[in-house]
């Protein structure tokens, strides 16, 4: 498994509400930024946010585990102890956009994983993913 940071950009309708969300929420770090996009340490990954005013949430889905998920969607994978915390710290929220709360999908299988899917303020679709054991993260 690599150790490397990966980069994502992606758009946000306002680089204000964006900032405070992903900042104020979700724990990131800011970086470098412009007037038109913020570059966020999102977790030790690099996620930059472009401002492009007319986008809107992400419309199509999938199935996983028997439950409803969108498509796109995008996020990270934590320890467990990591993704406790974040889930911690929303559930406790009553500003979030939920999709999916915090759950376990494949119980008792190889691939165990908590998860918690919500919309970021754009309607950009985010998954955070927890392993108790970061090995089982490809587990079939």
């Amino acid at each position: 498994m690599s150790t490397t940071p990966f980069h994502l950009a992606f758009p946000v309708r306002d680089l204000e509400e964006t900032r405070a969300f992903y900042r104020d929420v979700l724990g990131a770090n800011i970086g470098r930024s412009s007037d038109s996009w913020v570059d966020f340490d999102l977790f030790g990954h690099q996620f930059s946010a472009h401002s492009r005013p007319g986008t809107e949430k992400a419309d199509g889905s999938g199935q996983v585990d028997g439950h409803a998920v969108p498509i796109p969607h995008f996020g990270v994978v934590l320890t467990m102890d990591d993704w406790q915390s974040l889930a911690d710290r929303l559930t406790s929220r009553d500003d979030i956009d939920w999709i999916m709360r915090p759950t376990i999908r494949f119980k008792n299988e190889p691939g165990e994983q908590a998860t918690l899917f919500l919309y970021d303020p754009s309607g950009n679709a985010l998954e955070f993913k927890g392993f108790s054991d970061m090995n089982r993260v490809f587990a079939s």
